[in-house]
């Protein structure tokens, strides 16, 4: 039986390595917004404070279209969501009216529609939002900037929506990365 020998410099060079790629000092990749729509895009000065994955529903009703009399449409009504770190971890919620965004600390904020884009027939389109001032001490306090991308499903229900229905629900499955900025 025959035993290689690895030269001692391979050897520390193979164990730097799994240290490497135990993540103990590894810095998380940076977001990018490279690939998103310009309208979509937070402006320059603002950095990544946290990555969040939603899943949850989205709330639709039967409604009269606005300044459409005889024509319905499936409204949207709101969300309820949860929101999870990139490790699996359940960071906060999401939910509305209005649109909210609460950490698991308590702190909380709300956000004004900057700029939505189209994400495919099947998915909400992706989204930027303004923030406003956050109430709670915690890591909501000082976002400035929240963007709805990697949207899954979540469109209106395929189903009719007419005077028979009217104010009836429908509830749809969504995902989507929720990507909050801070001010550099």
């Amino acid at each position: 039986m025959q035993f290689r020998t690895v030269p001692a410099a391979l050897a520390i060079a193979s164990l730097a390595g799994l240290a490497a790629c135990s993540g103990m000092g590894a810095k998380p990749m940076m977001y990018s917004q490279a690939m998103l729509p310009e309208p979509v895009k937070v402006p320059a000065g603002h950095v990544v404070a946290m990555e969040t994955v939603g899943t949850g529903d989205i709330t639709y009703e039967c409604r009269v279209k606005a300044n459409m009399p005889g024509q319905h449409e499936w409204a949207f009504v709101g969300p309820d969501a949860k929101l999870w770190d990139r490790m699996g971890a359940q960071v906060g919620k999401y939910y509305g009216p209005p649109a909210t965004w609460e950490s698991m600390d308590g702190s909380k904020i709300t956000a004004t529609q900057v700029a939505v884009a189209p994400n495919g027939a099947d998915n909400i389109p992706y989204q930027l939002v303004k923030a406003n001032p956050a109430t709670g001490a915690g890591k909501m306090q000082g976002v400035s900037y929240i963007q709805r991308v990697a949207t899954r499903g979540g469109v209106a229900p395929a189903m009719p929506c007419a005077g028979g229905n009217m104010g009836e629900k429908q509830v749809v499955k969504y995902q989507a990365d929720y990507i909050f900025y801070r001010a550099m």
